[in-house]
Order: structure tokens, then sequence, then C-alpha cells
């Protein structure tokens, strides 16, 4: 009997058995589904716009990146107005928890929705090329932070009202880096903050410049068919 059970369980001579996928070799082949793999339908009209948004947001890196140190080029940028009502939104969102918190709500509530953007394109909608917009954005956000993190001791960036921190009890990261005890540390933060931004968003770029690049290769009897005539 145990003769005969083992003869049913073992495998014919010569055939060989699957591999067994290895857990990091999983993690590593649904991270790559979802961070490269796009709908394979996706024709022209989807690659040209995605193209233009590429450029627009390389433009805007190459400004922010290349602005001199204390000019605030991403809070005098169009996108300042963009993620302006999340900072104010944060204020109020976090206000429950504290003095503290309702400060720091400002610059949460700016850098999350960005994050829950980017997490939305890659669970929900399956997109990561706008889960890629989404971290340059998420990059952009810590570019627009860091001249007020820097600005906590000088108090000269004016603010929403037109006023400077000086005219009124402070702003956000005074009060911040003051409760923490940390106020001679914001010139330092500021440039940690600001390159992490800078980091972000040349990921961000590779990573969408890499999924167009995937998509042009796709379909490249598309690009030379010749248009129908009549």
């Amino acid at each position: 009997m145990l003769i005969a059970a083992r003869s049913r369980t073992a495998s014919p001579r010569g055939e060989r058995r699957p591999p067994q996928v290895r857990p990091a070799e999983g993690i590593a082949a649904r991270a790559y589904e979802w961070l490269l793999e796009t709908d394979q339908a996706e024709g022209r009209f989807t690659f040209v716009w995605r193209a233009l948004v590429w450029l627009v947001l390389v433009r805007w890196s190459w400004l922010f990146m290349t602005a001199p140190w204390g000019s605030n080029a991403a809070g005098e940028s169009f996108l300042h107005l963009v993620n302006l009502p999340f900072h104010e939104a944060g204020h109020l969102l976090f206000m429950p928890f504290g003095r503290f918190m309702m400060f720091l709500g400002g610059t949460l509530g700016q850098v999350l929705m960005p994050v829950i953007c980017l997490g939305t394109f890659l669970v929900r909608t399956r997109d990561p090329f706008g889960g890629a917009v989404a971290l340059w954005w998420t990059g952009e956000n810590f570019l627009d932070v860091a001249p007020y993190i820097d600005d906590a001791r000088s108090l000269d960036l004016v603010l929403l009202g037109g006023v400077t921190g000086r005219d009124t009890d402070g702003h956000d990261w005074e009060n911040i880096l003051g409760m923490l005890g940390w106020l001679q540390y914001d010139h330092r933060l500021a440039h940690l903050v600001n390159n992490a931004g800078i980091v972000l968003m040349l990921v961000s770029l590779a990573w969408s410049g890499a999924l167009l690049l995937r998509h042009y290769r796709r379909w490249p009897a598309s690009r030379h068919k010749p248009a129908p005539l009549g």
C-alpha cells in the first residue's frame, strides 16, 4: 500500500515540475505590473497628450530646480494656487488634534493630496502614468514648502493676506519649529525638503518617460500604416 501510494504521487520519469516562484520574485513581478504595465489598447491620442504633459513637467522641473535659492520659484508659480486650497483645508482637517497638528496640517494637507492621487492611480484605476504625474506633484509640493520652512526665523515671506510673519503671530513653520525647539535648524530642514522634492520629481520624470517609451514601442506598425484613401 505504501509503495503504491508513493508511485501515484511521484512525478513520471523525465517530467519537470513547474519552477517554484520565490516571494521576492512575486513581489518584483507585482511591482513591475503596477509601475510599468499599461493598457494595451492605448493609442496615438493617449500617447500624444501624455507626451505633451511630460514635456510640460520637464519644463517646470527645469525652472524650479535651476532657480536661485530663496527665489521661491515654486511658490510663485501657478501650481501654488492649486496647492493652496489643500493647504488651508489641512488646517481645518487637523485642527481637532491640537494646536501643533493644526499648524502642521497645512503642509500635510498639500502633500497628502498628491500622495492619495498616486495611490488611487496605481491601485484603483491602474494608470501608472497618472501615478507618475502625482509623484511629480508630490515633489513639487516639497519645493513649495521649503521656502516656508526656510523663513521660520526671518519671517520675511509674504503670506496669503499680503502680510509677513512679522506682522502676525508668525506662520506655520515658525510655530512648528518653535514648539519643537528646532528653530535653529530651519535652513537645514528647508534644504533637505527641497532636495527630497527634486529627487521625487526626477524619479517621476524617469518613470513617466519609461512609460512613454514603452507605449511608443508597442505600436510600431500603426505609426507607419498609410492613411485610408477616400
